[in-house]
């Protein structure tokens, strides 16, 4: 394929065989890192000229070329490493003629080693003076303007690597992510939970309520689903006698994009015997609250223009006592599933073709109450009909021993009493194909071996599944989920040949 450069592209490839004639390898080898930009002006911010000119610090550091300010015989420049950015002195005395002469030849975006003296400058910025200068690799593109960088918001997500080349904000993201997934690991590993990895393929949907990708395994000559959650594999450990496990993992939903979705993201999904409902809103609280605590410093933040609290005890209300107090109307009181299409009708709810009693529910709860939740909130007491895998609430059949977090408006965990009953079970699953049979997509197939390990005895259990992206996006202030995803679902882009 033939590729056009740009006037500064081209002088930068002319560069290359400059470099290759002073035996130098234009792409670099291995070079030895002591250092790093943020440690340095840390352990030195708080010292004299004086002090750092006696002490003789030595450090050695690498990074890409950020700014550059050449002079005469001595010049600044500054370096980006992974923690940021430090500024270098650099002098024709210091190094000598041949490598100050190749310094100047420099662009920014190249990457660069330096090995040097601490100083501080007049204006008491702590400065590296470089006494040993390393090309290490050329970059033949030139970076965005320092200023603007990747302005378009398309391109920001789709050249990701240069968004973290320029944004500190998308480097901070990307650093801090990791970060609540080791604390949400500890968290639970510290808790006894066992860490384990399940299927990503399958023949049987289930576990959610959702549309999935369909791949075909060429060998067997079989379609399969990407997975839409791990929960069916995760039960079945707890038949095995493995009584707390969890899985962070990937998990891929056939269905629309926005600022809360991506086709594929990553959730936790943990499960306990002998544990219930409460069990999971203890372990969900002690969970978040751990992380906001141990990436900020703190349990407050603000988010989206508004101030929370992530501190225990996170609020707990029944799902119609919280419709009631919204729109007047107490489903406890509501009979029938016709009853509550006369209520749907009066309240201009919208309904589907196989909308029973607790799909109006959660209808009217979506409509009334989810937008205006702001501190967290647990929210428990879902109808049987949209919570095919938890059990029923043992005062009122109709509903369930299920909760959602919510926060800000925004779903972060679901999570249930876990139902084990065989019988029970099979006959939700019925349910379910009837619903496809009706027109719902992303109702659950019949998951016949996860209905028989149920007749092995699954021990009385809680489970919690939550999203990273949006815990993460809450924790780092990010308004969309493509800011916490590194390389986020894009549409293929078409370039002129």
């Amino acid at each position: 394929m033939e590729r056009t450069f740009t006037e500064q592209e081209l002088v930068r490839r002319g560069k290359l065989d400059k470099i290759r004639e002073l035996g130098l390898d234009p792409f670099g080898h291995k070079y030895e890192v002591t250092d790093y930009s943020l440690e340095i002006k840390e352990k030195y911010g708080s010292k004299t000229h004086e002090e750092l000119e006696n002490s003789n610090v030595e450090v050695c550091v690498a990074g890409r070329i950020m700014f550059i300010r050449k002079m005469g015989k001595a010049s600044f420049f500054s370096i980006k490493d992974k923690l940021g950015s430090i500024q270098v002195y650099i002098s024709i005395n210091d190094v000598g003629e041949d490598v100050y002469t190749l310094f100047k030849s420099a662009d920014i975006g190249d990457i660069v080693g330096v090995r040097g003296k601490v100083m501080m400058t007049q204006t008491g910025e702590v400065t590296i003076k470089c006494m040993e200068y390393t090309h290490l690799v050329k970059a033949l593109k030139p970076l965005p303007e320092k200023y603007h960088g990747l302005v378009d918001v398309e391109e920001r997500f789709r050249r990701r690597y240069v968004d973290l080349i320029m944004n500190d904000d998308a480097r901070k993201v990307a650093f801090a992510r990791p970060k609540i997934i080791r604390s949400i690991q500890h968290y639970l590993d510290n808790l006894g939970y066992v860490e384990v990895e399940t299927p990503i393929l399958g023949t049987i949907l289930g576990g959610a309520a959702a549309r999935p990708f369909v791949t075909h395994h060429n060998s067997q000559d079989i379609d399969m689903y990407l997975r839409i959650a791990t929960e069916l594999n995760l039960k079945r450990l707890l038949v095995g006698g493995m009584d707390a496990v969890y899985e962070i993992g990937r998990i891929f939903r056939n269905e629309g994009m926005d600022k809360k979705h991506n086709p594929e993201f990553t959730t936790i999904e943990l499960y306990k015997a002998f544990s219930d409902l409460e069990g999971m809103m203890d372990i969900t609280e002690g969970l978040v609250s751990t992380c906001a605590y141990e990436l900020n410093g703190t349990y407050e933040l603000d988010y989206l223009g508004k101030h929370i609290s992530l501190k225990p005890k996170f609020k707990r209300a029944h799902m119609v006592d919280l419709i009631k107090e919204a729109s007047g109307v107490d489903f406890f009181k509501v009979s029938s599933t016709e009853e509550a299409k006369k209520k749907a009708e009066e309240h201009g709810v919208e309904i589907e073709d196989h909308f029973e009693y607790g799909h109006i529910v959660n209808a009217f709860f979506e409509k009334y109450v989810e937008s205006t939740i702001v501190e967290p909130t647990f929210v428990f007491g879902h109808p049987v009909e949209i919570s095919p895998l938890a059990k029923k609430d043992t005062k009122d059949e109709r509903f369930t021993e299920r909760f959602e977090l919510f926060i800000l408006g925004c779903e972060y965990a679901n999570a249930f009493t876990e139902l084990n009953d065989p019988i029970d079970q099979f006959e939700r699953f019925e349910s379910q194909l009837k619903e496809k049979d009706l027109g719902n997509e992303e109702a659950n197939d019949m998951d016949i071996d996860f209905v028989e390990a149920l007749e092995y005895g699954m021990p009385p259990a809680g489970g919690m599944g939550l999203g990273i992206d949006r815990l993460v996006m809450l924790l780092t202030g990010s308004e969309t989920i493509r800011e916490v995803i590194l390389f986020p679902t894009m549409k293929p882009e078409i370039k002129n040949k």
